[in-house]
């Protein structure tokens, strides 16, 4: 079972600007298209994402990308080793400064476009809006819509990529659920 990597466009960005893999191993190792790769490197697809290093992230290693750029035809293989991410639980909520407040719409749309799965429920969980500011949001009529950037609020640090990871899970067991309910449904 091949897994796509956290964040695969910026990873696929670092990959592109750091070594000598080809657009074909890129590809299939972010589990994207050549032609995007392609874009990637002609510097029109990507535009304003920052680049994510994968070595950091223990999703590939110096040895893996030097075997893969010696050989063309030897795919990227992801490094499946879990890593234990620990963090302390918090309870109490933080003050948020100001900067940041400002920032959770963005976030909230990048979650809208990235993860459409997401409940606007979750979405207002994670950030630290309201459900109806997601919902206006996602139907466009947001009072400030026209001037959002989608921003990813893991990098701006609203809350942790495990939070979210714990997010998309969720979403999945819901959708598999709702899947059975209406099979059953149908039958």
């Amino acid at each position: 079972m091949t897994k796509t990597p956290l964040m695969p466009m910026a990873t696929a960005l670092w990959l592109v600007e750091n070594t000598t893999l080809t657009f074909k191993q890129i590809a299939n190792f972010c589990n994207m298209h050549e032609v995007e790769i392609q874009g990637i490197a002609d510097g029109d697809v990507g535009k304003g994402i920052v680049a994510y290093n994968p070595i950091i992230s223990g999703q590939l290693t110096r040895e893996e990308i030097k075997l893969s750029s010696e050989n063309e035809n030897r795919p990227l293989n992801i490094n499946l080793n879990d890593l234990e991410i620990k963090t302390e639980d918090k309870k109490i909520k933080k003050y948020v400064p100001l900067s940041k407040r400002q920032d959770k719409p963005d976030a909230a749309l990048w979650l809208l476009k990235q993860h459409s799965k997401l409940k606007d429920s979750q979405i207002a969980k994670l950030v630290g809006i309201t459900k109806n500011s997601v919902s206006s949001i996602r139907n466009k009529n947001y009072w400030n819509y026209n001037s959002l950037n989608a921003k990813d609020p893991v990098a701006m640090g609203l809350f942790s990529q495990k939070e979210l990871i714990n997010a998309l899970e969720k979403a999945d067991r819901r959708i598999k659920k709702e899947k059975k309910i209406k099979e059953k449904l149908d039958k």
